[in-house]
Parts: structure tokens; C-alpha cells; sequence
């Protein structure tokens, strides 16, 4: 299940800020993919928004950006060309690696397909690369301006209309496809291949795939894309597309199982860098976002901290009053817990009046007030109804938050 996608900048290989979106599964992050599209689209195209919700139910966390000069991103597309292509996936990946996790499924659409075949070597974290529509010569991108090719060598540029949008094309765009081999690329590429294809598809060939395909080495796969176009337009064909890729990542993005070596003691929390608030939580080997909501300035991209301390509350009685109902043959169908955190002044607390742990000491300061709203389900008789409300008193941290604890801060100079 996805969670909210994130908004996020950073610098691509020309200098310029790139615009991407992370958008994360709602649960444990399994692994990191990174999608590059086609020419002159950007990462909002229908293609790549399905399979980001696609692998987010797989738990895969997906980063689209635009190119250089392209959609949201800053720089000046005329000066792009396929090797700073390269180099701002490059970067994409950097920015993963150093706030996230680096990427282990690069996805390409189009030339952004070729690009991710090109750059995979030098993306060491990345196992498995997946394209779409792809062409098997990067130089095949020039039939979307043959027209214009004679006045580009002799005049060094010429605008041109690519999808109804005017674009300028320089020499260098077109001379630097010339440096590029895919094939060769493709054949030493040394990780997980899967490619999809339109037989039907106008602007790349199906024999594009085929020549990829045979160059490779196996791990490889191909699947037709049947009636779709090269954009992937008709939604049907996106899901589809999207959901084989998902389920073909699986095999090659296996969850790590970490040493107790690798996994840090205690739970870790540092900023992200994005935003104000956001930072990622380590526990052992789940990670997590908190956040605070877009009314405080955050981006809404997980739990607040509150929202976990209530989390930790309320699983915790659910865990409680599971252990016991199972241990006494109780016949509970199910437990549901809600929590409601407020702060509220101890002089209008009637429930803090009465308890022992918070007594009134003549300041009229706030205290923090949970409410559980706890649901049980099944055929229970009203005194096993009793028993197990009280049962939920006993949750370890129902009692530690009721308890003074103790906590020791020092500076981590390691």
C-alpha cells in the first residue's frame, strides 16, 4: 500500500536541482527502485506512476525525477544530451544512497530505458534493471527530428516539435549519441534483465527487444505488451506492465537478512534532509518515516511522534490481551484499539485525580492524556468482557508510561 508521495530536490549533473517524487510503501521499505522516462517525458507520465503504485504495494520504495530541463527540474535542455542523462540517474542514485538506501531495481522507459542499460555498471547496489519500449541504438532517438537533422549539423541547433512542445536540439545532442554502444553495455550488464515490449509499437520497433534481449546474458526475461502503444497510454496497459514488473522484482530483490553485526543497537532516528521534520526511523531492519503534519510546516510523509507513541500503546494491549485470551482458551475473535492522545490540563482531569501516578502537585500545568477505545469481538460473557479490560492495564507499556522512566542523554561523539 502506498504512503504519501514525497516532493524533493536535488542537484543533477549540469548543476541544476532535479524535481523527483519518492513515494513510499506504507509499510517497511524491502528495497529502493529508481525510474528514468522517456525523451522529453517527465516522471508524471501515466507508465510511471502505475508501477510506482505497483512496487509500493511490494514494498519497494520508488524515486521518479525529471531530466535535466524537463518538467519540474531546473537547467537548460538544449545543453543535455545522453551522457548527462547518464549522470543524472547517477545523481539520483547518489541522493538515494546517501538519504535513503541505494537502489537495487532500476526501470526505464524509452530512452530512459536505454539509460538505466547503460548506467546499471556503475550503480554496484543495483541488481535487476527493467525497460520499457526500449530502443537497442541510443542514436534511434534521432527519427524524432530526422527532418531537422541537416540544419542541426549545419546550423549547430534547431527547434523542433516533439509531442506538441517546442524543443531545441543541438549538435552535441546528436554527436554524443554516436559514443554510446548499448549492446556492448547490455552484454556485459551482470544482473537481472526483464524486457517489455509493444509488438505493435510506431516509434520503437519490437526488433529493438530483440536485439537487447539476444545481447544480454540470463538472467533475462520478455514480456509483449501486447495491443499497447509506446507511451503505455490506455491505463489497463500501465497496470499491466507495472504489476509484472513487480512481481518479477521479487525474485531478484530478495529481503536481506542482516547479521546481528549489521543492525545498530537501540532504535535510530536521523533527518533526512527533507523538509523540516522528516527523518528516518531504524528499527533493526524495518524502516520507517515520522513526520509532522503540512499544517506545522511537515510533509505529512509518516506518523508524528506522538502518533507512534500511541502506536507503541496500542499494539502493545493488543499483544496483551492476545497473549492472555489464547493462554486461557478464551474464544476472542478479535482486538481493536483505538488511542487518542491529548494534552489537558491536570485540574480538569478527573481520571488523573483518581490515580495514584498523577497526582495533583498545585501546579496547574498539563498533563498527557491517552484514551484507549478498546473493542472485542467474539461471544464473551460480561465478566470475561471485565477481565480482559483489565488485562489491558497490564500492557509493559501502558505501565511504563504511567511509571516515571528515566532517560540519559549524552553526546554520541563516535
Amino acid at each position: 500500500m502506498p504512503g504519501k508521495p514525497i516532493k524533493l530536490m536535488f542537484e543533477g549533473s549540469n548543476g541544476a536541482q532535479l524535481a523527483g517524487r519518492l513515494e513510499l510503501p506504507a509499510g517497511p521499505v524491502k528495497a529502493y527502485a529508481l525510474f528514468a522516462h522517456c525523451f522529453t517525458c517527465t516522471k508524471d507520465l501515466t507508465a510511471a506512476r502505475k508501477i510506482a503504485e505497483a512496487l509500493n504495494v511490494q514494498g519497494i520504495a520508488v524515486l521518479r525525477f525529471d531530466f535535466t530541463g524537463l518538467g519540474g527540474s531546473g537547467g537548460d535542455f538544449s545543453s543535455s544530451n545522453f551522457t548527462s542523462n547518464l549522470e543524472d540517474i547517477e545523481r539520483a542514485a547518489d541522493f538515494l544512497r546517501k538519504e535513503f538506501e541505494a537502489p537495487k531495481l532500476l526501470i526505464g522507459h524509452s530512452l530512459g530505458g536505454a539509460a538505466v542499460l547503460a548506467v546499471a555498471s556503475r550503480i554496484k547496489e543495483a541488481t535487476a534493471v527493467a525497460t520499457i519500449g526500449a530502443p537497442a541504438d541510443v542514436e534511434h532517438v534521432t527519427h524524432n527530428f530526422a527532418t531537422h537533422l541537416d540544419q542541426i549539423n549545419k546550423d549547430g541547433e534547431a527547434e523542433v516539435s516533439l509531442g506538441g512542445r517546442p524543443f531545441v536540439i543541438q549538435k552535441q545532442f546528436v554527436d554524443d549519441l554516436a559514443n554510446h554502444d548499448l549492446t556492448e553495455q547490455v552484454a556485459t550488464l551482470k544482473k537481472a534483465l526483464l524486457v517489455m515490449h509493444a509488438p505493435l509499437d510506431q516509434t520503437v520497433g519490437v526488433e529493438n527487444a530483440g536485439r537487447i534481449f539476444d545481447a544480454a546474458k540470463h538472467p533475462k526475461s520478455f514480456v509483449s505488451l501486447d495491443q499497447a502503444d509506446h507511451l503505455l497510454r490506455n491505463p489497463d496497459d500501465a497496470s499491466y506492465a507495472a504489476s509484472v514488473i513487480a512481481a518479477w522484482a521479487k525474485r531478484y530483490i530478495p529481503e536481506e537478512v542482516g547479521k546481528p553485526a549489521d543492525i545498530e543497537e537501540g532504535v535510530i532516528v536521523r533527518e533526512t534532509g527533507l523538509g523540516k521534520f522528516q527523518a528516518m526511523v531504524l528499527a533493526g531492519r524495518h524502516r520507517l518515516l515520522a513526520d509532522e503534519p503540512e499544517k506545522v510546516g511537515g510533509f505529512d510523509s509518516g506518523p508524528s511522534p506522538y502518533d507512534y507513541l500511541s502506536a507503541a500503546l496500542g499494539s502493545c494491549t493488543v499483544m496483551t490481551i492476545r497473549m492472555y485470551a489464547d493462554r486461557k482458551g478464551i474464544n476472542l475473535d478479535g482486538v481493536k484499539v483505538a488511542v487518542i492522545h491529548d494534552k489537558v490540563h491536570i485540574d480538569d482531569c478527573d481520571e488523573c485525580l483518581k490515580s495514584h501516578a498523577h497526582k495533583p502537585d498545585g501546579r496547574a500545568g498539563k498533563i498527557d492524556r491517552f484514551e484507549r477505545r478498546i473493542r472485542l469481538n467474539g461471544d464473551l460473557d460480561d465478566e470475561t468482557r471485565v477481565r480482559l479490560m483489565e488485562i489491558a492495564d497490564k500492557c509493559p507499556v501502558h505501565r511504563t508510561l504511567e511509571a516515571s522512566s528515566l532517560i540519559v542523554t549524552h553526546e554520541d561523539v563516535g
